[in-house]
Formats: C-alpha cells, structure tokens, sequence
C-alpha cells in the first residue's frame, strides 16, 4: 500500500513539473548551448548524453558515437567533447 501511495505521489508531481521541464525545448538553441556549456564531462559518450538531454525534455536519440537532437523541426548532431569545456560540439 505504502509503495502504490508513492507511485501515486510520484506521478502527481511529475504531472505538475512536466510544463516546467517542457521548457527545454521551447527555449530553442540557445537555452540548448547554455545547457551544455554549464557542464563538464571527460567521460560522457552520445549514450550517457543522449539521457541527460531527454532527462531536460529534449528529443535526444544516441546514433553512435553522435547524439540525433530534434528541435524546432531541426535536426542536430551533438558530439561529445572529451577534455574541452562543455558536454559536447553541435554540428547540423
């Protein structure tokens, strides 16, 4: 009972939280860039990526060793950057 009222409580937030996180892609490349740029990991690879983009409400598919980022009926290709500042490079 006790996990069912969790569950519960869990799908009423993520209700509640789902305009706020929508707000991802509405913000278009920009708010994209910013994203990327407030991070930095030498280890990320396009899978790992790919999660942390559909985890901000982005349409994020790992092709490889690229991530495949649909946007404003664009397509994106982002690259891990290893050692560089930020996630990765977007190439389109």
């Amino acid at each position: 009972m006790r996990r069912i009222k969790a569950l519960i409580a869990i799908c009423i937030i993520a209700v509640y939280l789902n305009p706020a996180m929508a707000a991802g892609e509405t913000e278009g490349i920009s708010g994209l860039k910013s994203l990327l740029t407030s991070f930095d990991d030498r280890n990320i690879d396009s899978r790992d990526l790919a999660f942390f983009l559909v985890t901000h409400n982005y349409d994020a598919t790992p092709v490889g060793s690229k991530v495949e980022l649909k946007m404003n009926e664009k397509v994106y290709f982002l690259v891990p950057n290893g050692d560089r500042p930020g996630l990765c490079d977007i190439v389109q």
